[in-house]
């Protein structure tokens, strides 16, 4: 049964809630720029898919500020308006925690609330979603405009930009949906609010294990938009989706709904994030040489877009390979292993990607990395002891492109095929007896 109520937010604003089902987990589903929660439950296949991803759950569903069923034309639309409508909404659940699903640009409140409040968001499920729209405020404030003058057309049009691929009657729906959740003015206020969301300060603060998801042929929101986010987000696991509707309810579904419940059915996404291991460990320092000098040479943005790519590039081998990312140290990363072999693998895929890339692309980017094998204490989510400090040094001694090992990795992968060229005995900064390296050879 269906159970709706409203919750007060920020400036008396008052919010519709609409509560599914009374299992003891809950998925809060906030809502895109223009939700109308009685019409929107009755598309067929929005029903179906939170029914088959979230079976035995309480499902929460709620209009945002300015649309559907909740307060219109609200005093402040901003992203922390929209947050706090969403704290309301999670104040109103007796539950510790709960999944947040986040799509388009109810992606940014998700993750500006997840950021700060990590204790309550156990799992955090993005699509379609970005980090802000600054290289599409020329495409929207056009919209805007036509918004302002023909709402019914305007409607259309966006149902027709959003779901360019989906049959005439289930567009007619969705333009049905968008003109009776708002206002003219409203929707105008909105989307002009929407331009000026940014959450880039909050993904590095995301602890929640986050699925993003994001169709290739997205005509709103640029599938790099989600690539960025994934590189961005240390929890974050992407899967791209062949498809170019926005609107996630139409279009082939069944892909997104399997990936939503593998991710809720994994055993890291039911904890904050893996259990360090214990016992012997690969470690794996990177780092990207001359990024200093890169920032000097191309400025802050240009360095920036540089380190995203070589943050994609390293992110995507890590999970990959079964690495898990210990940390991000700017301009490189720390991972561990389970296995010397797999950490080796990772090392070559990831010189081989840095490769494939300074074929074709202007700015090379050349990384050094070291690999150790030891049982370091695990601590705070973070390793310490010798077994690390050697490591780093060990990277530290390599030029850019190169990978280079302790003996010890040398041994344990004795017979798996990996080549070597010994570099001899070196007094790493730290240690007082010299260490044997050896380069791993991994071209071709």
């Amino acid at each position: 049964m269906e159970r709706f109520q409203f919750v007060t937010s920020s400036g008396g604003v008052r919010i519709a809630v609409s509560t599914l089902g009374d299992g003891p987990a809950a998925a809060i589903m906030i809502p895109f720029w223009f939700s109308h929660m009685p019409m929107e439950r009755q598309l067929p296949p929005a029903r179906a898919f939170f029914d088959s991803v979230f079976p035995g759950w309480r499902q929460v569903y709620y209009d945002k500020r300015g649309v559907g069923l909740s307060d219109r034309n609200p005093p402040d639309c901003s992203l922390d308006a929209l947050v706090s409508d969403l704290e309301a909404v999670a104040d109103s659940l007796d539950v510790p925690e709960f999944v947040l699903w986040g799509p388009g640009d109810g992606g940014c409140v998700a993750m500006a609330y997840a950021a700060t409040h990590p204790e309550r968001v156990s799992h955090l499920i993005l699509y379609g979603a970005y980090r802000s729209l600054e290289g599409l405020a020329a495409l929207l404030e056009a919209l805007a405009a036509l918004i302002s003058v023909e709402w019914e057309l305007a409607a259309e049009a966006i149902a027709q930009l959003s779901s360019p691929g989906a049959e005439p009657e289930a567009r007619s729906a969705i333009a049905a949906v968008i003109r009776s959740a708002a206002t003219s003015d409203d929707a105008v206020r909105m989307l002009r609010e929407a331009v000026a969301f940014d959450v880039t300060p909050f993904l590095g603060r995301i602890q929640a294990p986050t699925l993003i998801l994001h169709r290739r042929g997205d005509r709103v929101v640029p599938f790099e938009a989600g690539r960025e986010l994934a590189i961005c987000i240390p929890t974050a696991r992407f899967v791209p989706l062949d498809g170019d509707c926005h609107t996630f309810v139409l279009g082939d579904i069944t892909p997104i709904a399997e990936a939503v419940t593998a991710f809720l059915e994994t055993a890291e996404a039911r904890g904050r994030r893996p259990s360090l291991p214990a016992g012997p460990i690969s470690i794996l320092f990177t780092d990207m040489e001359g990024s200093t000098a890169l920032t000097q040479y191309l400025g802050d943005a240009k360095a920036r877009e540089v380190l995203r790519t070589h943050e994609r590039i390293v992110r995507e081998a890590l999970q990959a390979h079964g690495g898990l990312e210990v940390k991000a140290m700017g301009d490189g990363f720390m991972a561990s292993f389970s296995s010397a072999a797999r950490a080796l693998e990772c090392a070559i895929a990831i010189q081989q990607a840095f490769a494939a890339h300074n074929a074709s692309e202007g700015t090379p980017i050349r990384v050094r990395m070291g690999l150790n094998v030891g049982e370091p204490i695990a601590e705070d989510e973070d390793f310490f002891g010798t077994a690390v400090i050697m490591a780093a040094r060990v990277a530290a001694e390599a030029q850019g492109g190169e990978i280079l090992a302790s003996d010890v990795v040398r041994q344990l992968v004795a017979g798996r095929g990996f080549l070597f060229s010994d570099r001899g005995e070196t007094v790493l900064r730290g240690f007082d007896d010299p260490v044997r390296l050896f380069e791993v050879r991994w071209q071709g």
